[in-house]
């Protein structure tokens, strides 16, 4: 995997994936490779290193689209599921290098 596997693959298109919701900023979509039941990852379709990350880009017009959709997507996560957890990794936690956010629910699978 890249450093950027979102810029890399995803929004350079190498990479298909089924999308869940897209806007002008954010793409969201099934994991290619779900850790849970269901899971879907929400993207900035700029690159950002991550939520603590100084790029001009990374505002807080940014930060509300990005919200706007995980806030739809867990509503309806939830109400389908029962429940819904977000998040999103930091540092060595976080594998590719592109500010990202996982919307799950349901039995881990990996």
């Amino acid at each position: 995997m890249t450093e950027d596997f979102y810029c890399d693959e995803v929004l350079n298109g190498k990479t298909e994936v089924q999308k869940v919701m897209e806007t002008e900023s954010v793409l969201a979509y099934h994991h290619t490779r779900p850790y849970y039941e269901h899971h879907i990852v929400v993207i900035p379709k700029i690159h950002v290193l991550s939520l603590i990350s100084n790029e001009a880009e990374n505002n807080d017009q940014l930060l509300l689209d990005l919200l706007h959709t995980i806030k739809e997507i867990a509503a309806e996560m939830t109400a389908r599921t029962g429940a819904a957890r977000v998040l999103t990794n930091l540092g060595a936690y976080q594998d590719s290098k592109h500010f990202h956010w996982h919307v799950v629910s349901g039995k881990q699978i990996r």
